[in-house]
Order: structure tokens, then C-alpha cells, then sequence
């Protein structure tokens, strides 16, 4: 029996416990359920009962039945590993990697790779994701962080709690912004039509924040600098397709793959959305980490294209 303690931050608001232990472990609602009415989740150290809902300071604990084979396995896959101590890993994400094993991705991501380069890892997360304290999309490319031991795994959360952790993306987005800079702050929640998509139009939506400033202006597009105030699941996806400027190659939620400039086509081959700096302060040492992450070729080629060709 596995038990995974979970405990409720202000910002997590009133919530059903279902809906709340679902969105914090990954496991679905009904799963979630069933634990519930197998006595196997408790809020405070009470047996909890469906239809509970959660609020500030509560602990609650899941007891799950450990799965035969449910393990982290090392593989080597190539991983540009930016810097790597007994405490942190910082790597450079490439897109269309996954970065932990879940339903339909058992291995080849990015977890997979860093414990073939790592012997240890943080015990806490989970088997399958020990020590990661955010994650980047499968076609999102670029820098991000996983801590190496557990000390380092509390410290990072909390700092991601707080939101000292200083994050700046690159995106291409459909059309042309406007305005030069800023900030849109419509609060995003689970779709209500569609369980595994994000929205800003949800009844139970959580506070998101993005400023973003214009890079550079392209041919029907527009490349711009997104810094995030919070961390929503597809925050700035959800963001710019909210607002109408969808990130290109977006199939979710855009789904402009092609670009027509005077008869001549632009192939977007995935989303353009790229975590180019992290600034975080090292967990043990207390010194300030910045790094950064060039663009990848594909987001390259679709800057030099979106530029070199006429727009009239």
C-alpha cells in the first residue's frame, strides 16, 4: 500500500475532495472515488466520506495498492542535462518528450532518461515522478527543473508556491497583438465539456496571471515573451487562445498547423511554445540559478519563414 499526503494551500479554495485529489494525483475521479468508499482516503486523520469537500490547511492522505511493475525505469535516451549536483537536475526538454511515464507514454520520457544519468533521485512524487515539481507539455520545449533529493523537493514546492520562481516562454501566436505588451488574467479551470482540456469559461476557474510583451511581429503571427504570476495547466495556451491569438501549431486548442502568406504554406509542425529562462535560488546554497535554453530548430525555421516571406 502506497499513501500519498497532499495538503490544501489557500489558493486551492473549496473543492470536492474527488475533484481535488484527482487534479493533485492524476488518477481519475472515479478512482478516486472508489478509494473514498474503500476507506482508504482520510482528511485530517478522519476516514473521509464522498461528497466532502477540502479547505484551507487540511492534510489528506490516499492509501493506494501498490501496482506490480509500477516502477521507474532507467533507459538511455539522450538528455541535455544544462546542470546536475546532488540536488537538483536542470535539463533541457526537448518537445515531443514526455516528461514522466502515465497511460500511453510507459517510457521513453524524459524521467526515464534523467534515472538512467542519476542513480539517485527524490523519493517523493511518486515512483513514477520522484522529485519533479513542475512539468512542461510533451510538444512544449525547453528548460526546467527536478530536484535530486527530497530537502530539495520541499524547497523547490515551496518556492513555486510562492511564486519566486521566475519563468519567461517564448510563443509564436496566431495573428497580430494589438497592443506591445500586456497582461491577461482570466481565471482557467477544467473545461466542462471536455475533462481533458483547460478553459477560462468554468465554474470552479482558479486565478492565472500572464504578462507578455511583442518580441518581434511576423507575417500572421506575432512572436511574443510570456512571464506567468501562476502555474495553470496550459496557462498560456489557454491564455492566447482566449484572447484569439491561439499559439500556432496548437492542435488542442488552435489548431492553426498552417499558415497561407500569398498562396505559399508555412507547416507549423507542433506548438510553437518554448520555456527559454528558469530563475530559481539553489535550494541548498541559497544562491541564485539562472538558465536558459536556445531555441530549438523547428521554432528557428518557423520564425526565418514567418520573416523571409512577403507579406503583400
Amino acid at each position: 500500500m502506497k499513501t500519498t499526503k497532499i495538503h490544501v494551500y489557500t489558493e486551492d479554495g473549496t473543492i470536492r475532495l474527488d475533484i481535488f485529489a484527482s487534479e493533485k494525483t492524476g488518477i481519475t475521479r472515479s478512482q478516486v472515488q472508489k478509494l473514498i468508499r474503500d476507506g482508504l482516503v482520510m482528511i485530517n486523520g478522519v476516514t473521509a466520506s464522498p461528497g466532502n469537500k477540502v479547505k484551507t490547511s487540511d492534510v489528506i492522505e490516499i492509501s493506494m495498492p501498490e501496482k506490480s511493475g509500477e516502477f521507474l525505469t532507467p533507459e538511455d535516451i539522450p538528455l541535455k542535462i544544462i546542470f546536475m549536483d546532488e540536488y537538483i537536475a536542470v535539463v533541457d526538454k526537448p518537445a515531443g518528450m514526455v516528461v514522466y511515464p502515465a497511460a500511453g507514454h510507459s517510457g521513453g520520457t524524459l524521467m526515464n532518461a534523467l534515472a538512467h544519468y542519476s542513480s539517485k533521485l527524490a523519493s517523493i512524487g511518486g515512483k513514477l515522478r520522484p522529485g519533479v515539481v513542475h512539468r512542461l507539455d510533451k510538444d512544449t520545449s525547453g528548460v526546467m527543473v527536478v530536484a535530486v533529493n527530497d530537502g530539495s523537493y520541499y524547497n523547490l514546492i515551496e518556492q513555486f508556491r510562492n511564486r519566486t520562481i521566475q519563468r519567461k516562454y517564448v510563443a509564436l501566436v496566431a495573428g497580430s497583438l494589438k497592443e506591445d505588451s500586456g497582461d491577461i488574467s482570466l481565471s482557467i479551470g477544467r473545461s466542462q465539456t471536455d475533462r481533458k482540456k483547460m478553459s477560462t469559461r468554468t465554474r470552479r476557474g482558479k486565478k492565472a496571471m500572464t504578462h507578455w510583451r511583442v518580441l518581434k511581429r511576423l507575417n500572421k503571427a506575432t512572436m511574443i515573451e510570456a512571464k506567468l504570476d501562476t502555474g495553470r495547466t496550459h496557462q498560456i495556451r489557454v491564455h492566447f487562445a482566449a484572447v484569439g491569438h491561439p499559439v500556432l501549431g496548437d492542435v488542442t486548442y488552435g489548431k492553426k498547423t498552417d499558415i497561407d502568406i500569398n498562396g505559399r504554406k508555412v507547416h507549423i509542425p507542433r506548438q510553437m511554445l518554448h520555456a527559454e529562462k528558469l530563475e530559481f535560488v539553489h535550494p541548498i546554497s541559497g544562491q541564485i540559478m539562472r538558465f536558459s535554453s536556445p531555441f530549438p530548430d523547428d521554432m528557428k525555421a518557423c520564425i526565418e519563414s514567418l520573416t523571409s516571406l512577403p507579406s503583400s
